[in-house]
């Protein structure tokens, strides 16, 4: 494991630091029992980036917890609790995280597009974190409804503005998600070209029915900032 990282912490450097900084202001003045929880949900994120869902063992993360296994089972009876832990961690700091920046949009078809682009920022900023993601949503696949809330909303939204005309929401949705997780990939590996999540985001905008020149405008908006989390320190 990387040596960069503090046993307990949150592993902030694979974080941009808009998201990092959110995190890190959640795990202050915590419990001692809670704050025993986050330290192993953060030794799981580690090990889980680095080993993968299916490989990944109780005994490293004890291990990078610099704890024992005992410790672990005090907090979660399985492996899959662990997954069902980091999943919603991430659910509820990182995506959270994500859709507050555009909290203050008002258009369906905008909302969409920035949603989807960040999400595709991640995997360029992040790799690791960005395939962690993904890895645990499929691990975690009751948790996958709350990843995709937002883009369900938004949609919705679209379709009330008649920006959106689908066949189905099911339809869009499976669209929307498989296209966004697809090229979360491709960035995280280095597949992918320069601005591929503008490109993407107007794709996707096109599949739920808008005009090819309405859709690539919406796309290349500029990414509205992160708001900035009280009591964490600024590192823009």
């Amino acid at each position: 494991m990387n040596g960069q990282y503090k046993f307990g912490s949150v592993p902030m450097a694979f974080l941009p630091s808009p998201l990092a900084s959110f995190l890190e202001a959640q795990t202050e003045r915590v419990p001692k029992r809670e704050r025993t929880r986050r330290q192993l949900i953060s030794a799981a994120i580690r090990v889980l980036s680095a080993r993968g869902v299916a490989d990944a063992t109780i005994q490293e993360i004890a291990a990078v917890a610099e704890t024992t296994a005992g410790t672990v089972y005090n907090h979660f009876r399985t492996k899959n609790d662990v997954v069902q832990a980091v999943a919603l961690w991430v659910t509820d700091s990182l995506c959270r995280r994500i859709a507050d920046s555009y909290a203050h949009v008002g258009e369906g078809a905008e909302r969409m597009a920035i949603g989807n682009r960040r999400y595709i920022w991640l995997a360029e900023q992040s790799p690791a974190w960005a395939l962690l993601l993904l890895d645990v949503a499929t691990a975690a696949p009751d948790l996958m409804q709350q990843i995709t809330g937002d883009a369900r909303a938004d949609l919705k939204l679209g379709i009330r503005q008649k920006s959106f005309r689908v066949a189905s929401e099911a339809a869009a949705m499976d669209l929307i998600s498989g296209t966004v997780a697809q090229a979360m990939r491709s960035v995280a590996h280095g597949f992918a070209p320069a601005r591929h999540g503008s490109a993407v985001a107007a794709t996707v905008l096109r599949g739920l029915g808008m005009p090819f020149d309405e859709a690539l405008e919406v796309a290349r908006r500029p990414l509205p900032e992160f708001p900035k989390v009280a009591g964490a320190t600024s590192r823009r």
